[in-house]
């Protein structure tokens, strides 16, 4: 069995979202034991993650690191349209993930102890995103 739901998540600007409860309510209402949860983000300048949800400094570090990295104002951008992080934001979600997938043990996302699940929103504004979650066995 194959089950697909969309998840709606509102950013308020660059960071990282934990939603790692949302997943693990959607898997809870499912009849499966062991299988698969896989996420996938609809979108181009934002990116999904598994990383440490325990200690808030990791998150920062994260965003300092990949902010050093990809810099805005390069200039070799051209795209550039939409503003200075418009093609760092493109550049970050290549550099990160657009999916993810995890196993299911016993009815439970097997996550390890430190671990979350995260959009990594890389622009400014505020965006409605959508994560599509298929789960099966």
């Amino acid at each position: 069995m194959t089950k697909h739901q969309t998840l709606i998540l509102n950013t308020k600007g660059q960071g990282l979202y934990e939603f790692t409860q949302k997943v693990k309510s959607l898997i809870s209402q499912e009849s499966i034991k062991n299988g698969l949860c896989h996420l996938y983000i609809q979108h181009t300048s934002c990116s999904l993650i598994i990383q440490e949800n325990a200690d808030p400094s990791a998150k920062h570090d994260l965003e300092a690191w990949m902010n050093r990295l990809v810099p805005e104002n390069d200039p070799l951008y051209t795209h550039t349209f939409e503003g200075a992080d418009d093609m760092p934001a493109h550049i970050k979600s290549i550099l990160t993930a657009t999916s993810l997938t995890a196993p299911i043990i016993d009815g439970r996302l097997a996550l390890g102890t430190w671990q979350g699940i995260y959009l990594w929103e890389h622009r400014y504004a505020a965006h409605t995103r959508k994560v599509i979650v298929t789960i099966s066995d």
